[in-house]
């Protein structure tokens, strides 16, 4: 047991295991409708929200934990955190918004409800708001926060005054992002339990 724990890979297909024996189990005492569109629905929202708790979850962690212990931590150990930590955590972390973004788009629409939420129709004015603040999130990510700690990690070569400025603006895009990932969460959620009600 100890060597399934040891290896994150095999961790994960064990998860994936567990799940595909749990649905094969639940398959076999209902109804063949498994394979509708409403169980595509189910897994697109399920994929949706494993993809957003990555996503925010490491924006939280950037938020809440790295950038708070930088200041604290000797600056010969610093070099694990820019060199090692910091890019691998951004890699999941930005492919994490775009899976979030991609899995919800082909969730709203195959709910039937994409164009309507984006254009803030009734019904959908909740989520309709949580989108747009997840594409702002995701496109500020992509191309206001990456580049810059491109340059303030060193992954692109600058000059000390412009990687200075780099990480400066990457925590102040990071911190947007964390500003905005709170109402955004609240109507995601306030959509599922009744919508536009819910907002005001």
């Amino acid at each position: 047991m100890a060597a399934l724990f040891q290896s994150l890979g095999k961790t994960v297909i064990a998860g994936i295991v567990i799940l595909v024996a749990l649905l094969l189990i639940a398959s076999s005492t209902g109804d063949s409708a498994s394979m509708s569109h409403a169980w595509g629905i189910f897994i697109m929202r399920w994929l949706h929200v494993l993809s957003g708790v990555m996503w925010i979850g490491l924006l939280w962690y950037f938020n809440f934990v790295q950038i708070p212990s930088m200041p604290k931590i000797p600056d010969e150990h610093k070099p694990a955190i820019g060199k090692v930590i910091a890019p691998a955590a951004l890699w999941w972390f930005r492919y994490g918004a775009l899976a979030t973004v991609v899995t919800g788009v082909i969730l709203a629409w195959g709910n039937g409800y994409l164009a309507n939420a984006l254009a803030f129709g009734e019904g959908h004015l909740a989520i309709g708001i949580g989108m747009w603040m997840a594409l702002i999130m995701a496109a500020n990510v992509w191309f206001i926060i990456w580049p810059n700690q491109k340059r303030a990690l060193g992954i692109v070569t600058v000059e000390a005054d412009q990687k200075a400025a780099s990480a400066k603006i990457a925590m102040m895009g990071s911190r947007f992002n964390t500003m905005l990932s709170i109402p955004m969460l609240y109507m995601m959620v306030a959509q599922q339990n009744g919508g536009g009600a819910l907002i005001w």
